[in-house]
């Protein structure tokens, strides 16, 4: 393990003015570019980076505690709030007594075979750019922190962990490590930023980041998984190189990591196919379509609340001609809504999923259907605009547990009568109407996507006979009909057990709801049967 030491001769940051600002910005210049932007979002997730860090500064000695610095843009972020939050925790008295000459907090390095050279030149510029006491480790990941804390009194590390990276999973802004590690406290101090205000912090703030952002690299891997993303490819007819603009100007944060190996996009198991291999758009049309109903409510499961909301979605598929195969209420348990989930999806055309959508510690579905399709929650920086719209100064601009939806599955539905968009992942619909009203509202704007969402396939044709023969007269003779009608949906109920039974014929064709009718009212005396 190699390391590079201090400055031999420590810079005072007030006798650097003369240096350009987007060459080195000090400890305190970070503090004052943020305080001056006019962006109120990034000055609130900074804000709360830094009493992150300030907590833990008050927690830990600076002996205690490590930078984890990979070179990339999130731990780039990660070195500045430092460095702010740093100055910040000692105060200026200190910094006036010469207190802060130079950044003493360890920084950890690993480095890695399969790493980019410009990953490896950007570490080590901003070692001795910021003065940084820099461990290079060689060895993988545990056994270079076990070497580490066996020569050091490290308890915690500062990472640049954000919802949405693969070792964020289960983790919040102070996390132990996980069993079979060496025990230090994870702190994650920009955890809820979205790729948006990482960008927003490194450009407001004018500090140098890795060169290969600036060449269309948008989530930085190995040299063996990591491309520029495709999405700002720069349109050339002459053939020559292709030219990628900078990272920055992506403008969807929810593709941050399209330029790193791909996966193939899952093809529904319940489209069908035609013999030849090519889609057969007429069968699509025409064939049946089947949605369900999953309500999340330990409220529903307890008995204190009726689900108003299954019934009425089994009415507005059957209006536009699908049939409904189930309706399940299930509990707010992550667990719970992806095992649901996941036994419906391959056997229903739509899934709509309702209740356990929002910031409470119940709110589980928008989890449970991430877990269902085997992906992660991140940051939607779209959604979250329109609930900022929405909450007003309400918004505190913390972690918003709305904003954080399935990756890479998700589409946003817009409708201009919906203050905020419906939410779709592949062919699960999550609603947010609490009533019957609200679902009604809903229900019209989904309608509108006739194209992508709902095709409106051919309405059912419905009769009803009642009579007051017995469930054991009768009973023979609706079996039958059953066979010889299997096109037909011919279900029976008694709104009393002394009332009359209702028995009624649901199919797309008049003709043979008709036929069906005739055939049981022939099978007994006229007059048992009247229409209803």
């Amino acid at each position: 393990m190699l390391q590079i030491p201090f400055f031999s001769r420590p810079i005072c940051l007030f006798c650097m003015l003369d240096c350009k600002i987007d060459v080195l910005l000090g400890k305190m210049e970070i503090d004052q570019a943020i305080r001056g932007s006019d962006d109120m979002r990034l000055k609130t997730k900074y804000n709360n980076a830094i009493y992150v860090i300030q907590r833990a500064l008050a927690l830990y000695s600076i002996e205690e505690v490590a930078l984890s610095f990979n070179g990339g843009k999130d731990s780039t972020v990660l070195l500045h709030l430092l460095r702010a939050g740093y100055f910040l925790h000692k105060g200026e008295q200190s910094c006036s007594n010469g207190g802060l000459t130079s950044f003493p907090l360890r920084t950890i390095y690993f480095e890695s075979p399969s790493a980019f050279p410009e990953i490896n030149t950007f570490t080590y510029d901003a070692a001795s750019r910021y003065g940084l006491q820099l461990d290079i480790i060689r060895s993988d990941f545990k056994s270079g922190l076990e070497n580490l804390f066996k020569a050091n009194p490290i308890r915690a590390i500062f990472l640049g962990v954000r919802i949405g990276d693969p070792t964020a999973v289960g983790q919040e802004q102070f996390s132990p490590s996980s069993p079979g590690w060496p025990p230090f406290m994870r702190v994650n101090p920009i955890l809820d930023w979205s790729y948006r205000d990482v960008w927003a912090f490194l450009l407001t703030c004018k500090v140098q980041y890795c060169s290969l952002y600036d060449q269309g690299y948008t989530s930085i891997g190995s040299i063996h998984d990591t491309t520029p993303n495709s999405l700002l490819c720069i349109s050339d007819s002459s053939g020559h190189k292709e030219k990628f603009k900078p990272a920055y100007l992506l403008s969807d944060g929810r593709s941050e990591r399209a330029g790193r190996v791909k996966k193939c996009s899952p093809i529904s198991q319940h489209s069908p196919v035609a013999e030849d291999g090519l889609d057969d758009q007429e069968s699509q049309v025409k064939r049946m379509r089947t949605g369900s109903a999953i309500a999340v409510g330990d409220e529903i499961l307890s008995g204190a609340v009726q689900d108003e909301l299954g019934p009425l979605l089994c009415r507005k598929l059957r209006s536009i001609g699908w049939s409904v195969s189930q309706t399940t209420v299930v509990r707010n348990d992550i667990d719970s809504v992806a095992e649901e989930v996941e036994r419906q999806k391959s056997s229903n055309d739509l899934i709509f999923i309702y209740g356990g959508v929002g910031p409470l510690h119940s709110d589980v579905t928008s989890a449970g259907v991430a877990k269902a399709f085997g992906v992660r929650l991140a940051p939607d920086e779209e959604f979250e605009e329109y609930l900022r719209h929405v909450i007003g100064k309400h918004f505190t601009g913390d972690r918003n547990e709305m904003a954080l939806l399935p990756e890479g599955i998700t589409e946003l539905l817009h409708h201009e009568n919906l203050s905020v968009p419906l939410i779709k992942c592949q062919n699960v619909v999550l609603l947010t109407a609490t009533n019957p009203t609200e679902l009604e509202k809903e229900w019209e704007c989904l309608v509108d996507f006739t194209k992508s969402v709902l095709i409106l396939m051919e309405p059912y044709e419905s009769k009803s006979l009642t009579t007051h023969l017995s469930d054991v007269e009768i009973a023979q003779s609706l079996s039958k009909l059953c066979m010889q009608y299997p096109d037909l949906n011919i279900v029976c109920h008694r709104k009393s057990r002394a009332g009359p039974l209702v028995i009624s014929f649901e199919g797309k064709e008049e003709a043979r709801i008709e036929s069906a009718a005739q055939a049981l009212c022939k099978k007994f005396q006229d007059g048992v049967f009247s229409e209803t």
